[in-house]
């Protein structure tokens, strides 16, 4: 029936859904869907029922009850598998426990396109599972971290089924596996941190372990039962087939390890194969079916515990971020010099990341913290960084091949994440991270996975020598992940407040300028409201001495002078508050009612955009003082932001809430829409800049930097958090 050869171009496509073939420790019979009548049946189903397999093709089903009800009368297999339909699910009455021939067997019913499965399987099991279960899942989830809770699975497991080797085995980024906890019989090699090319399990195998949790080979050396059938042209799907045989190629493999029985168990983690609990015994062993599924329990509570212990360390790691973004805060409110502040405590920018290096570019000079290039080639590097990098952050972890000179250096940096200070004054702080040199063990040579026949066909096979091969990664760090990305960013901010609060020279005369600005303002509103009156009358009075006709010519000169220095002076004046005028915005500070202002903004946004489909949540809206105009403002160009980058997902929702931060109020905008890509960050408050996610939806660039402009005026803050096509949270701090 399946004639299908194995070559390397089709090896990703070999049908191993339709072999043919069911293993022999059970026997399968197939019933059409439409007249449940026998359409395929194992060969060896003689061996358990003493009647020729091809005698029971094109027969009713019923035909089955002459052969499994010996100690069962009342059971009929059609009225069972009818009951399944009417159902529409076997779950209920699979296993359905059966005799044949005076021994206990298993029924699993389960469906396959145009047929029912029905597949018997011998009943080994002795005790009660279930209790046994939940000892193992409260057993396994007491480990605290991800690494602990996965050993814990894999003792549970061999506990279970009493296999001698049971391995972990989580797929990595590019496919290829890596054995990461494993319990075994102490005789044995271990297979702990060995890595498997990804050719091992291919795709259309990873396909079915995602809807097979559970695969058994119970004896590889034992021939498997070929499938009869009176329709050659159509194989027999057993994708959801419990005694689907197994890819010669695939045993051949198990051969090559000395493994007589195999089973695994699928872990499912967001949808994906994350990897599986892979067992391996030394001599023939058949796993009961509740035994089989009851680990398929323990790997989905594991699945699920995979998820929440991740998490959890994530957020850890988040946790010790924020807290390391915390303290350097405060020391840059103590200390003078800002480089002494974030280099020359306990907690440094080195805690920022996983770096195992750090050095800060600022005001002219470098200094390092931990594993660094030299100093001269760290300047080279910045001045590179200066001419290819425009955003606020860039990183990689394959800088010498970016980056040529960088070969020299690339055990302590092979790996470097950049944010800038100061583009214009080169100001910057770079993490290193070194080449992962560790060497990967392979379990035979990862480059060597085909043989050539005597014809000299290359066809593939399992490498026949499990020796470790040890392969270097070259010019390559670890990633840098999203939190130290995020991280970063953080304390990019936290520096960029300090700096703009801390005045070198050029920012104490920007500030004595701002001073003068405003010494003019009060002048030129002296000039206005004190000089002109008088002047005023200066000029009246001379207008009328010019009627008197008794003054001579001499005296007439004389008044022209002061008409003209009059006129003079008014133009002067006019001038003066022109200039004042330039840039000028008076602030009225009153109290402004939050919670009528944001109800009043959110009606008329919600009305000009038609967003019916969006969720408002207010949560607690703090009084906030300032000027009530330029507020509206800054609150109604974030709430529209947020209403129409949302716009396009199915069910967005925007929040809107403050709380009290020490001295200031932190109003929060969160929205669940397109999101910002971090690289932009500097980008999203300039002047008619916009994201190049954005282009599709109307806008100008000119609302958050009015925004950003407006809430400076106030002596607040303006930044945000936001991660793409995940959502974005805008904060804006006035002082309480």
């Amino acid at each position: 029936m399946n004639n299908f050869s194995v070559n390397l171009t089709n090896c990703d496509k070999e049908p191993i859904h339709i072999p043919g073939k069911v293993q022999a420790h059970g026997f399968l019979v197939a019933v059409n869907k439409v007249n449940l009548k026998i359409s395929y049946v194992s060969e060896n189903a003689e061996t358990f029922l003493n009647e020729t397999a091809k005698n029971l093709l094109d027969k009713p089903l019923s035909v089955l009850n002459n052969f499994i009800t010996q100690n069962d009368p009342e059971f009929d297999v059609e009225d069972l598998l009818k009951l399944g339909i009417i159902r529409k699910s076997f779950d209920a009455i699979s296993p359905h426990p059966t005799d044949i021939g005076g021994k206990p067997f298993y029924l699993i019913i389960s469906t396959s396109e145009n047929n029912w499965l029905l597949e018997f399987e011998p009943v080994t099991l002795q005790y009660d599972i279930q209790s046994v279960i939940g000892r193992s899942a409260s057993n396994m989830l007491q480990g605290k971290t991800v690494s602990a809770l996965l050993q814990g699975a894999a003792a549970e497991v061999k506990k279970l089924i009493n296999y001698d080797r049971v391995m972990i085995y989580k797929f990595q980024d590019d496919g290829h596996g890596e054995v990461v906890a494993e319990e075994m019989e102490p005789n044995l090699e271990p297979f702990f941190g060995l890595h498997y090319p990804a050719s091992d399990i291919p795709k259309q195998a990873r396909e079915l372990y995602k809807l097979n949790l559970t695969r058994l080979i119970a004896d590889v050396y034992t021939e498997d039962s070929q499938i009869l059938t009176f329709n050659e042209e159509q194989p027999l799907d057993l994708t959801n087939g419990g005694l689907r045989a197994v890819s010669p190629i695939h045993i051949q493999y198990l051969k090559n390890m000395g493994v007589h029985s195999s089973f695994s168990i699928s872990l499912i983690s967001k949808g994906e194969l994350w990897g599986l609990i892979a067992c391996h015994n030394y001599s023939a062993k058949f796993i009961d079916y509740k035994a089989r599924e009851g680990s398929k329990l323990i790997g989905q509570i594991l699945s699920s515990a995979l998820e929440y212990r991740q998490g959890e360390e994530d957020s850890e790691i988040i946790e010790q971020f924020k807290n390391t973004a915390t303290v350097l805060t405060e020391h840059l409110s103590r200390d003078k010099y800002l480089v002494d502040a974030v280099t020359g405590h306990k907690r440094t920018i080195l805690d920022v990341t996983k770096a195992t290096g750090a050095a800060i570019i600022f005001e002219g000079k470098l200094k390092t913290l931990g594993s660094v290039p030299a100093d001269d080639e760290i300047l080279t590097l910045s001045e590179w960084l200066q001419k290819i990098n425009e955003e606020s952050v860039y990183y990689t972890h394959r800088l010498s091949e970016i980056f040529h000179p960088a070969k020299k250096y690339k055990d302590v940096a092979s790996g470097v994440l950049v944010c800038t200070l100061s583009k214009d004054l080169n100001e910057m702080i770079i993490w290193f991270k070194p080449e992962q040199i560790t060497t990967v063990h392979w379990a035979g040579n990862p480059e060597k996975p085909v043989e050539q026949l005597p014809d000299g066909m290359l066809s593939l096979s399992p490498r026949k020598s499990f020796e470790k091969w040890s392969q270097v990664v070259n010019n390559t760090s670890e990633k840098w992940t999203d939190e130290e990305i995020a991280s970063v960013l953080r304390i990019r901010e936290v520096i960029i407040t300090d700096v703009n609060k801390k005045a070198n020279e050029i920012r104490l005369l920007n500030e004595k300028l701002q001073a003068a600005y405003e010494e003019l303002d009060t002048f030129s509103y002296t000039v206005s409201h004190d000089l002109r009156t008088p002047l005023t009358s200066v000029k009246t009075y001379a207008e009328l001495l010019m009627k008197n006709k008794s003054i001579d010519d001499q005296g007439r000169k004389m008044l022209d002078r002061i008409l003209n220095g009059a006129d003079k002076m008014n133009f002067l004046i006019k001038e003066i508050l022109n200039l004042a005028r330039v840039g000028r915005t008076d602030i009225d500070f009153v109290t402004v009612d939050m919670h009528a202002m944001v109800n009043e903004i959110t009606n008329e946004v919600w009305n000009a955009f038609k967003a019916d489909n969006a969720e408002l949540i207010l949560g607690q809206l703090i009084d906030l003082k300032g000027d009530k105009t330029m507020i509206a403002q800054v609150f109604t160009n974030l709430i529209t932001n947020a209403v129409k980058y949302s716009s396009t997902i199915q069910n967005p929702k925007i929040e809107v809430s403050s709380y009290i931060d020490g001295a200031e109020i932190v109003y929060t905008i969160k929205d669940n829409g397109i999101g910002i890509d971090n690289r932009y960050y500097d980008r999203v408050f300039e002047l008619f800049k916009r994201m190049d996610n954005v282009k599709e939806i109307d806008g100008t660039g000119v609302g958050l930097a009015i925004v950003k402009r407006v809430v400076e005026k106030h002596n607040g803050r303006v930044w945000f958090d936001s991660k793409l096509n995940e959502g974005s949270i805008f904060y804006v701090a006035f002082k309480n």
